[in-house]
């Protein structure tokens, strides 16, 4: 059987999406209604079932649930430039953060219903794409490049393959940064350090079990909570990339920062299949060739501004680096456990190894 390029995968003609992909009238009435009553413009292309007026300006909402001023919005306003640079009057582009529209597994869920247009996710996807947890590995990039050359194989597709099945196109993949851990009981250095330490982390089961297995207490939370959890002493600690805690203003109410870079997780360019099914194809043909463009621009953003934002932090906590292979050597063991093995698909894991050479 002949493998799709991902060319092939991704670009796919609306007329063909059409295809596969026609609203029921129930559904359309049913969102013309909550647009009738809201007035909310979010769902009004996803109210139809013709195609665009060409002579309309097509208004786009990406929702993101990543703080307003973080380098996701830096990237999503390079998006939304390039964008409209190229369209001119045929879109309009806005940029939701802060989970305004709703929080992050809520928007998700409602690409595929129409609900939503788009959206900029990151740990949101992993309850619903199982290719996409490969990124809960521990240790399993050594830097930036590594997750580029993945993003180009074909492990790309079968994460796209993923989305797919929820009804929600994947249009490019971006930075986010790989993960620090911060807290208020001590510096953490080696795995010995966080026991004891309650850590806040996603909801996603192999991030829990990582931590767990490096001997923190770990506590799902959504993100909105930990900024009052930890102010409140609810929990210790958290983990994210370094320029989301610096714009989320965490180190308000931290002590200590520790560069473990433990899991390298980016962010998800996603648009609803109800979204690409009425819009016209010369349309999601720059959505998408942008989209895919602004990739390696995003990692090389992210690592320059690393440093930087580590530098600003300097004067508003203790920063220390961790003993790299106490660390490797306690979570590697993680990647033939049945919860890693099981929930990400072993032809994920294996293609990623062979993409990263590691087979």
């Amino acid at each position: 059987m002949k493998t799709k390029t991902r060319k092939e995968f991704v670009v796919r003609s609306a007329a063909t999406q059409r295809k596969f992909l026609r609203p029921s009238r129930v559904l359309a009435i049913s969102v013309c209604m909550i647009a009738l009553l809201f007035g909310s413009p979010v769902i009004a292309l996803a109210a139809g079932t013709s195609e665009a007026d060409p002579t309309e300006t097509i208004t786009l909402r990406i929702a993101s649930s990543h703080a307003g001023g973080s380098f996701a919005e830096e990237f999503l306003t390079e998006y939304k430039e390039r964008v409209e640079q190229q369209l001119g009057d045929r879109i309009e582009i806005i940029v939701v953060m802060d989970g305004v529209l709703g929080a992050g597994d809520d928007v998700l869920q409602g690409l595929g219903s129409g609900l939503f247009q788009a959206s900029l996710a990151a740990s949101e996807v992993m309850a619903t794409n199982s290719a996409a947890n490969v990124f809960e590995l521990p240790y399993l990039f050594a830097d930036r490049s590594e997750v580029l050359t993945l993003i180009n194989s074909p492990a790309y597709d079968l994460i796209a393959a993923g989305f797919q099945e929820n009804n929600v196109r994947l249009a490019a993949i971006w930075d986010n940064g790989f993960r620090v851990i911060t807290n208020n009981v001590r510096p953490i250095v080696t795995p010995d350090d966080l026991q004891g330490v309650i850590l806040r982390t996603p909801q996603s089961p192999t991030r829990m079990r990582m931590f767990a297995e490096l001997g923190a207490n770990p506590t799902p939370m959504p993100f909105g909570e930990v900024y009052s959890a930890l102010d409140t002493g609810v929990i210790d600690g958290q983990e994210n990339p370094a320029s989301y805690i610096y714009a989320s203003g965490l180190l308000e109410v931290q002590k200590y920062m520790s560069i473990s870079n433990h899991v390298y997780l980016p962010t998800f360019l996603l648009f609803g299949e109800p979204f690409i099914a009425q819009t016209p194809d010369e349309i999601l043909e720059v959505l998408f060739s942008v989209a895919q463009e602004l990739t390696e621009w995003t990692l090389e953003q992210g690592h320059a501004a690393d440093e930087d934002v580590i530098d600003r932090m300097a004067n508003l906590v203790a920063i220390n680096a961790i003993d790299a292979e106490s660390f490797q050597t306690a979570a590697l063991t993680l990647y033939d456990t049945p919860l890693f093995a099981d929930r990400i698909g072993d032809e994920m894991i294996q293609a990623s190894l062979e993409a990263l050479g590691r087979r």
